[in-house]
């Protein structure tokens, strides 16, 4: 385990980092090694003369040239892999790669690609990155946090690998998603890469292809379930707790079964939230916002329909009932607004086995008796469309198709500007194409997705189309809650997150203004994100008060930037340390 420590150069003013590794190890370390940029005087110091070219490179350049590399690569997979290769390497080039081209490479690090390269991991595995802890080791949790690469943490990406995206079960190849999730925390928010912690929990995985597959480099088991998985997460807590107090940790595409179990058991307990809860629900409002704003449909007067009543959808709705209730309505009248509709039709009071989270959007049975039912008593979604007259319909089943022409075209015929929103990812999984959503309202729809896809032609005009992407948020409530040093994470710093997102959107100018601000702005608008979620911590008593000026010059300061800094060899002891970055 490496303990990274920073100084101030007395005569330059400089932060400077004092590295324990040199010649080989050092060139190894994807975090410290600057390749051909190290100057003369490094090489020397760290044991490197001889180990590399005699030129000097500097940032800039070995970006460019690696761009150029970059767009020699002919699939999106091939340039996956190109950047984890990257990454593996050179941490700080690979950053400033990013952050060059940040809205070509997004779909690349992050969804849709990075769907494909969880599926395929056992087949293009190359190095090691994060931690995995699979089921049989679950009593040398602490030895495996021990083995952590860097002693200070200040945020773990955790799965368990059973809802990848759209999917499903790909057991150790979810390590992949705490990895590119990970990367957007870094590049968008300017959290610092070397304080961040992947984290698979392999706890078997029940999809016949893996299991069956003889290169599968996970733990070849059904999953565990009930009282042992629970058992097994609690460990896993307590060694976090043990190890990593203070620690942010964000749950990620667990199952349908833990989502919100353990969002739930854990969010009182230590500084946590689950980001296809919370964040999904925080850009989702926000889009809302926005197409409020466009439509002269405020959002207390909105009608929602969701159409899968999943994790995403339950918690997109409880974040709508909280903004609801903060305009001036009742939690019953906010719940009135939403019409959550699952594969057994539109949830109401009659049904049974539904899960808490569901049984809180139940529609009274009564308001339903002339509904026209299918043959089991289900009430579909064009009944619901026609009869609830939505102005704003949410997908998020993970099931591609279900926007049909017939539910498009009745909603278009009810409401003048309908706001749509596919926003199960990757691409192959939505539930209806942009272009055909804009056809079927006759250009009148606003759209946003859960995948990013080009703008759609139509009519002689150019109608963009945002990307719902969780990207926009999870980064600066991150670097905000780190920052501040907040102790917990709270629907209303998702609340402050969704209206800046929304504040920052492009003014309404016409037909055609996006729902969202382009992702190249996502960098400013993290800090925008991370600025107010502070202030919403200490309003709440969960941080440390400070004046705005002085806020602002903390947040800052934890903000890490992709420059190389000046190394030197790290001595036993330091008398003008600034930080062991803890």
């Amino acid at each position: 385990m490496i303990d990274i420590r920073e100084f101030v150069d007395d005569r330059t003013g400089e932060r400077v980092l004092e590295v324990p590794l040199r010649g080989r190890p050092l060139l190894d370390c994807s975090l410290f090694n600057k390749g051909t940029a190290f100057s003369e005087q490094e090489r020397r110091d760290f044991g490197l003369v001889g180990l590399l070219p005699s030129y000097v490179s500097t940032l800039e350049g070995q970006a460019t040239r690696r761009y150029e590399e970059y767009l020699k690569k002919t699939t999106a997979l091939e340039r996956f892999l190109f950047l984890r290769a990257l990454q593996d390497r050179n941490e700080t080039l690979f950053y400033r790669l990013l952050h060059d081209h940040l809205a070509e490479m997004l779909p690349i690090i992050y969804t849709p690609e990075v769907g494909e390269a969880c599926q395929r991991y056992s087949h293009i595995y190359h190095r090691s990155r994060g931690l995995f802890i699979s089921y049989p080791q679950r009593h040398e949790l602490d030895t495996i946090l021990d083995n952590r690469p860097f002693r200070q943490v200040d945020v773990i990406v955790v799965t368990d690998g059973e809802r990848i995206l759209g999917l499903g079960d790909q057991g150790v190849g979810g390590i992949g998603i705490s990895v590119g999730k990970l990367a957007l925390y870094t590049v968008c928010g300017g959290v610092d890469p070397g304080r961040t912690l992947p984290v698979v929990l392999d706890v078997g995985t029940n999809n016949p292809e893996r299991l069956a597959d003889p290169h599968y480099l996970g733990w070849r088991h059904e999953r565990v379930r009930g009282p042992d998985y629970d058992a097994f997460v609690e460990e896993f807590i307590q060694a976090v707790e043990r190890h990593l107090p203070g620690v942010l940790l964000q749950w990620e595409d667990f199952g349908k079964d833990h989502a919100r179990t353990l969002r739930d058991r854990y969010r009182d307990r230590l500084c946590s939230f689950n980001d296809d809860i919370q964040g999904t629900a925080a850009v989702t409002l926000a889009a809302l916002l926005t197409g409020g704003r466009a439509t002269g449909c405020p959002l207390v007067s909105q009608r929602v329909v969701i159409l899968g009543p999943g994790s995403a959808g339950t918690g997109i709705s409880d974040l709508l009932v909280a903004a609801l209730v903060r305009e001036g309505l009742s939690e019953d009248e906010a719940k009135a607004r939403l019409w959550l509709v699952g594969r057994h039709g539109l949830l109401h009071t009659g049904m049974r086995d539904l899960k808490p989270a569901q049984q809180r959007y139940r529609q009274p049975l009564e308001r339903l008796t002339d509904w026209t039912r299918g043959p089991a008593g289900e009430i579909f979604l064009a009944e619901v469309v026609r009869r609830v007259q939505p102005t704003a319909l949410i997908g998020v089943t993970g099931n591609p198709g279900l926007f049909t022409e017939d539910v498009i075209r009745t909603m278009a015929r009810q409401v003048e500007r309908p706001i749509l929103l596919p926003l199960s990812n990757p691409t192959t999984q939505r539930e209806a194409a942009p272009a055909d959503l804009v056809a079927w309202t006759e250009g009148r729809a606003l759209v946003a997705t859960g995948s990013p896809f080009p703008p759609v032609a139509h009519q002689g005009r150019t109608i963009p189309i945002s990307q719902c992407n969780n990207a926009y948020v999870f980064p600066g409530l991150g670097l905000g809650v780190i920052a501040s040093g907040a102790r917990r994470v709270t629907d209303e710093m998702f609340l402050a997150a969704a209206r800046v997102l929304s504040d920052s959107a492009p003014k309404p100018a016409g037909l055609d203004a996006p729902l969202l601000p382009p992702l190249a702005e996502i960098r400013a608008l993290s800090r925008r994100i991370a600025l107010a979620v502070g202030i919403e911590a200490q309003r709440q008593g969960l941080a440390q008060r400070t004046s705005l000026q002085e806020w602002e010059q903390t947040l800052d300061a934890r903000r890490w930037e992709p420059r190389y800094r000046p190394m030197r060899p790290q001595r036993p002891s330091t008398r003008s340390v600034l930080t062991s970055r803890s």
